[in-house]
């Protein structure tokens, strides 16, 4: 379906609440549409259906008695809080941010920008289920509401005034947020690591894996300190590209991952995956622990007594090494940038 996506053009703070119309722009924006889905777009041909409903059946009087007046406020009346008010207009600390109603992870703190508008502003939600859009014609203007996917609590706006490479602005409420610090969340998840060639369609498919709650692309099983790509590429550091995949236990075991790893690569070709050819695209799983390594040993048994490959499966089982986060611009690469992964070939 061609959509046309409605492009705001913010004057005054260019907020969620400005107190003069913006004016609006009709156009193409070619990148928004696969970066935060089709939802997002507003459509003149195929309006957004507005009419309240609560997806966990809380009845109002409940919702009153969990949340504050002002939570309850902007939450479940779509209200806005002054703009410079909110807790985490200017808040920086790395962590994650949930929503006030009911827990459900909505952005993470390496998103997070300083857009000086006056509320909290990121560049993306935590993933594509984290929120809901729907249009929002009131103060004379159309707008695109963002919602709480789990509850649909109301959170605040998003604009297409953003910063690259996303190009979008998600203005939110800070009342309709708490905040859980780095530390406090680590604690909660199990670490899995692996490396089955180019980390960009790697990440891309483990991140839509149910209970992976958090990724990042990055370097390991090397010698050297925090190398940077370049150096992986082009010198013997011995890391391979990989993929650290944070997860819930309760919703996704390890031995799924390891199942989703030997399904989206080919573990046959030593040091190459396709095209890319070199030790630092290696099939390689990072052990953390004895029950780990005896699930990727079971696996690799299982596949290999099944002859699921015609060639011996040659994937490295080693203990885990330091993992070092790569440059920036290489996390979520495929997402941000709101296209199809084409490094992967399984």
């Amino acid at each position: 379906m061609n959509l046309r996506a409605t492009t705001l053009l913010c004057f005054a703070l260019g907020a969620c609440n400005a107190s003069d119309p913006p004016v609006e722009l009709l156009s193409s924006a070619p990148a928004l549409e696969p970066v935060l889905g089709e939802e997002l777009v507003a459509r003149e041909a195929d309006p957004v259906e507005t009419e309240e409903i609560d997806p966990m059946d809380i009845d109002d009087a409940e919702w009153r008695e969990r949340l504050t007046p002002e939570q309850y406020r902007v939450l479940r009346k779509a209200g806005t809080e002054r703009a410079g008010t909110g807790e985490f207009d200017k808040h920086f600390e790395e962590g994650e941010y949930l929503c006030a109603g009911c827990g459900n992870h909505l952005f993470r703190s390496a998103e997070k920008y300083n857009s000086g508008c006056g509320w909290p502003a990121y560049t993306m939600p935590f993933n594509d289920e984290a929120v809901t859009y729907k249009e929002d014609s009131t103060l004379g203007m159309r707008r695109v509401e963002v919602n709480c996917a789990k509850c649909d609590g109301h959170l605040g706006h998003v604009f297409n005034d953003g910063p690259a490479p996303t190009g979008v602005r998600f203005c939110i409420n800070s009342v309709s947020m708490t905040f859980v610090e780095a530390a406090k969340v680590e604690k909660e998840l199990a670490t899995a690591t692996f490396g089955a060639g180019c980390f960009w369609g790697v990440e891309s498919i483990f991140r839509r894996v149910d209970g992976v709650i958090d990724t990042a692309v990055g370097y390991a099983g090397g010698e050297k300190d925090n190398p940077t790509y370049k150096q992986v590429c082009y010198t013997d550091t011995g890391h391979a590209e990989a993929v650290e995949v944070k997860y819930d236990p309760e919703v996704v075991d390890y031995a799924k991952l390891v199942e989703v790893f030997f399904d989206n690569h080919d573990p046959t070709t030593l040091n190459r995956q396709g095209p890319d050819v070199g030790t630092q695209y290696r099939s390689v799983i990072f052990c953390y622990d004895d029950a780990q390594r005896e699930a990727a040993e079971a696996a690799v048994a299982a596949l290999t007594e099944a002859e699921r490959f015609k060639r011996p499966i040659v994937t490295e089982l080693v203990d885990a090494k330091p993992f070092w986060r790569a440059e920036e611009y290489h996390q979520r690469y495929f997402e941000k940038r709101g296209i199809e992964p084409t490094c992967h070939i399984r």
